[in-house]
């Protein structure tokens, strides 16, 4: 990250795959399923999504580093989880602001022109991570018109994802997670019809749907 020509996330998804978005999900993901994410494991994971080997060496990102990226990610978490459009609206804007990040065009590594936000002066691995990350799924809101990230409802999951295939908008991180919702839906249907009026002596019970 002390490259400038390096510093930055993008903004969006590239023509070669290059995803700030991704990276922030797949960062935050990690650190929500173990909040002592080593700072080997986060370097790896940077250099899986286009982060110079050089910037991530010990003596450039160090333990203090990660411990400052992983309270990023964790701050970032009630953000990919939030489902009204204007509160996400109102946080991102905070974000940015507070970060100061500075958008930019550029273009490296073989990568297509992209927006990075730079680290403001002063600025560390957080304050980056959250600049960046706010950028992109401002991006995202706006070109979507909606919000196309979440954290997964189903019952013990809570995974955070990304949803910008085509159809419509995403609930679950998965067709797992999301036919395990249906059928506990279903259950608690059935159960609930069961203990209706005819359970009652009180009337004929409503038959759930099949």
């Amino acid at each position: 990250m002390g490259d400038p020509r390096r510093a930055g996330a993008a903004a969006g998804t590239g023509a070669a795959g290059f995803s700030a978005a991704g990276r922030l999900i797949e960062l935050a993901e990690a650190v929500r399923a173990d909040p002592a994410l080593s700072r080997d494991a986060l370097a790896a994971l940077l250099a899986r999504h286009g982060e110079h080997p050089a910037d991530l060496v010990p003596e450039a990102f160090g333990e203090p580093d990660a411990a400052v990226l992983r309270a990023a990610a964790r701050r970032m978490a009630p953000v990919l989880a939030e489902t009204d459009e204007d509160r996400a609206a109102r946080a991102l804007n905070g974000l940015l602001e507070e970060c100061g990040g500075r958008p930019r065009l550029t273009r490296h590594d073989g990568h297509p022109w992209h927006l990075h936000a730079d680290r403001a002066d002063g600025g560390d691995w957080g304050d980056w991570f959250l600049a960046s990350g706010a950028l992109a799924l401002a991006q995202l809101l706006t070109e979507h018109g909606r919000i196309v990230w979440g954290a997964c409802p189903a019952a013990g999951c809570g995974r955070l994802f990304l949803g910008t295939g085509p159809g419509s908008a995403r609930r679950y991180c998965s067709p797992a997670c999301a036919t395990r919702a249906r059928v506990a839906a279903h259950r608690r249907r059935r159960r609930e019809g069961a203990s209706g009026p005819a359970a009652a002596g009180g009337g004929p019970a409503i038959s759930p749907l099949p």
